[in-house]
């Protein structure tokens, strides 16, 4: 399913029946499609009120079925049909009324929905004679428009008073949400986290599935389980990628699960719908994200005497995008400064190959190297040990940080103490201790106890020329 704003689509493909039969497709301008079915589903004679409620419904209906990616996600290679067993009336090559054209060519680009939703209302509707229905009735229209209605107070009565007619829709090109490459352990992007949305609300219907504790677009173990649990249970090959299938049925289930296509959905909110990645990191940027790729590139330049040293600021500046450069050429990237996909991928499976190269070693004084993969409620392992002592050392200098008892289960007690430290030290208060958050812990403990900034990339084994 796409991310972002609703559009209008500069041309939409027509399946000439239903969508099972072998007929063939048709694909036309969006506006002249309007046009088709608006001049098929009712009459020109109509009080005018009750046409205009009529497009904006017709407009709507259509516009859902495109966001929702309703058959495409199935894989149909179209995004409607002419069946009004499934869709609305469309008979391709029909005669266009005069009036309804210039009605359509006014209001084509503005559509219905529900305050506080993002997606085009699923706008339910039926003749109101010969078949009834829960959304609006076409016939009713004309006795409320006689009766001095407005298309709005029309569509309000069918529809409720919570809805919004959005207007000057932008037109473009509707072009598939799949991203045209696989999505995997050690990718990041906004398209890695329209799944992980996708994938915690799927999980409310199918516990199985493991909750994402951080939906910021970073592909990690967590991801990948979540992500394996899913093609188990829906039947594809249960590999963590997430191909071109897996992409489209988890975007059908999310639609099902969230009844996008229906006249009651539980509607998309702008935190689920609007882009909240950025797809690379460069100068002037800051936050999380520029903690962790710092982070990386810090034990990634210990290693490799070539990649500039960084400090984790959270800020790009100077500093960064001049270590970004020196390992892009180290891994025979372009040398831009900037963090795109292709170097951050480079840049993490570099920090997984130093991780696996270094043995857990909790004998001495080293903090060590963060997991690779997010730490969070439900998991077991020594590395949530590690993180239950530190915490627990760090709570004789800050009472406020919860001490935890060291049982390598990462529960609700060390999940507050996470989050209490989140919030002392200014991260967000998530209770999930990614990259930066396992560094600003581990720097801190190792500051107390040792009496200084023992940070876990210093000091490496070995240095790579």
């Amino acid at each position: 399913m796409p991310v972002g704003e609703p559009f209008i689509p500069e041309c939409i493909t027509v399946h000439l029946r239903r969508p099972e039969e072998a007929v063939e497709n048709v694909t036309v301008s969006f506006p002249d499609y309007i046009k088709n079915v608006v001049s098929s589903e009712i009459y020109p004679t109509w009080p005018e009120n009750a046409i205009r409620a009529n497009i904006y419904v017709i407009v709507s209906f259509a516009l859902n079925c495109i966001y929702t990616e309703w058959y495409p996600a199935r894989g149909y290679p179209f995004d409607i049909t002419s069946s009004t067993q499934f869709d609305q009336s469309y008979s391709y090559g029909r005669e266009i009324f005069e009036n309804i054209g210039q009605l359509v060519d006014e209001l084509f680009n503005a559509y219905i929905r529900r305050q506080g939703s993002v997606e085009p209302l699923f706008a339910a509707f039926c003749n109101g004679t010969t078949a009834v229905c829960e959304g609006l009735s076409q016939w009713g229209t004309v006795t409320l428009a006689k009766q001095g209605m407005t298309p709005y107070e029309i569509l309000t009565y069918y529809y409720g008073n919570n809805i919004d007619i959005v207007s000057n829709v932008p037109v473009q090109t509707n072009t598939p949400s799949y991203p045209g490459y696989h999505l995997e352990l050690g990718y990041r992007g906004e398209n890695v986290r329209t799944i992980q949305v996708q994938l915690n609300r799927i999980s409310y219907n199918y516990p199985a599935i493991p909750k994402i504790a951080d939906t910021i677009g970073a592909f990690e173990q967590s991801t990948q389980a979540a992500v394996i649990a899913f093609q188990q249970i829906f039947g594809l090959p249960a590999d963590g990628v997430v191909n071109e299938a897996t992409w489209y049925k988890i975007a059908y289930i999310f639609v099902i699960v969230k009844r996008l296509a229906e006249l009651n959905s539980e509607g998309l909110n702008e935190w689920e719908a609007i882009q909240q990645f950025t797809d690379t990191l460069e100068i002037g940027m800051q936050g999380a994200a520029v903690r962790t790729v710092q982070y990386y590139l810090g034990v990634v330049g210990a290693y490799y005497a070539a990649v500039q040293p960084v400090s984790i600021t959270g800020y790009f500046g100077a500093q960064t995008e001049t270590s970004v450069k020196s390992f892009q050429k180290v891994f025979g990237l372009p040398e831009t400064g900037i963090l795109d996909r292709a170097t951050w991928v480079a840049l993490y499976d570099a920090y997984v190959g130093i991780l696996a190269s270094v043995p857990l070693d909790t004998t001495g004084n080293d903090v060590v190297l963060y997991p690779g993969t997010v730490l969070q409620e439900g998991q077991t392992s020594d590395y949530v040990r590690l993180l239950q002592e530190y915490l627990t050392y760090i709570h004789q200098t800050y009472p406020e940080v919860g001490a935890v008892a060291a049982t390598g289960y990462f529960g609700p007690v060390i999940k507050a103490s996470v989050t209490v430290f989140q919030r002392l030290f200014g991260f967000p208060e998530n209770g999930a201790v990614g990259a930066a958050v396992w560094n600003a812990i581990a720097g801190l403990y190792s500051d107390l106890r040792y009496g200084y900034d023992k940070q876990p990339f210093q000091n490496p084994g070995y240095i790579i020329s």
